[in-house]
C-alpha cells in the first residue's frame, strides 16, 4: 500500500481546543476524515480517492489533496497553512 504524499501539507482543526495538524499524505488524510461528523459530496469524493488510492489505484496525490481541501472547508475544519 503506497502512501501517497503530497506538498504542501492541508492545515484541518483536531479534536484538541487549538490544535491543528498538517495532513502531507492519504493515508493521514483518511485517518482525518474518519473523524468528521460533517459528510457531504466532498467529503465522500476524498474518502473513495484516498481510499482507492491506498489500495493501489493510480491516482495523482495533487487530485486527492484538493479532494481533500474541499472536504475540509465542506466541513469546517480547514485551517489557513499561516
Amino acid at each position: 500500500m503506497a502512501t501517497l504524499w503530497f506538498v504542501p501539507p492541508v492545515f484541518v482543526k483536531t479534536e484538541s481546543e487549538g490544535a491543528r495538524h498538517g495532513c502531507n499524505n492519504a493515508r493521514a488524510a483518511l485517518e482525518q476524515l474518519k473523524r468528521w461528523t460533517r459528510r457531504g459530496p466532498h467529503w465522500h469524493k476524498a474518502w473513495t480517492l484516498c481510499l482507492s488510492a491506498l489500495e493501489g489505484d493510480p491516482i495523482d496525490p495533487h487530485v486527492i489533496r484538493k479532494a481533500f481541501v474541499a472536504a475540509a472547508k465542506e466541513a469546517e475544519m480547514y485551517l489557513s497553512p499561516e
